[in-house]
């Protein structure tokens, strides 16, 4: 459970620090944590990361989101097999350096609203359909009644 909720902490901040001014920074830390100290491994994963931000950038806006889940998916499963493969020792050390480096590159994201407010850490859509009402915050009630009936034309 340890390795599956910090892959899918990883794999978040790969999607999210995409394209940010924090961009260059997380892909190096991020490429030498996957490298081990391999600099072809290193490389490689430069080239992943890049292709993610690429691809996260060149979407289609109506399919952003589904880019991201999917990306974020792949990040996910790939440090959950590098720490997957390594032996308890080595998973304990690099679970610690993965932690480092988002404790370090990974800005804490603190939500907050005020009374009567909504807050979201993340995306947040709101829609309604079928003649329905959709709102974050409604204060003093809402009401949806029939349109009024046309009066019957004067004879």
């Amino acid at each position: 459970m340890l390795v599956e909720a910090l892959a899918a902490a990883g794999g978040t901040a790969v999607v999210q620090a995409a394209g940010t001014d924090a961009w260059n920074a997380f892909r190096q830390a991020v490429a030498r944590w996957f490298g081990r100290g391999d600099a072809q491994r290193e490389q490689a994963e430069l080239e992943r990361l890049d292709q993610t931000a690429t691809a996260l950038h060149t979407t289609d806006p109506g399919q952003v989101e589904r880019a991201r889940l999917v990306q974020k998916a792949s990040w996910q499963a790939r440090i959950e097999a590098l720490l997957e493969s390594l032996d308890e020792a080595e998973r304990d050390q690099a679970a610690a350096q993965l932690r480092a480096l988002l404790a370090e590159h990974v800005p804490e994201v603190r939500v907050t609203a005020g009374p009567g407010g909504v807050a979201t850490g993340g995306n947040t859509n709101i829609r309604a359909e079928g003649s329905s009402i959709a709102a974050g915050v409604i204060h003093g009630g809402a009401h949806i009644s029939p349109p009024p009936t046309p009066d019957p034309p004067g004879d």
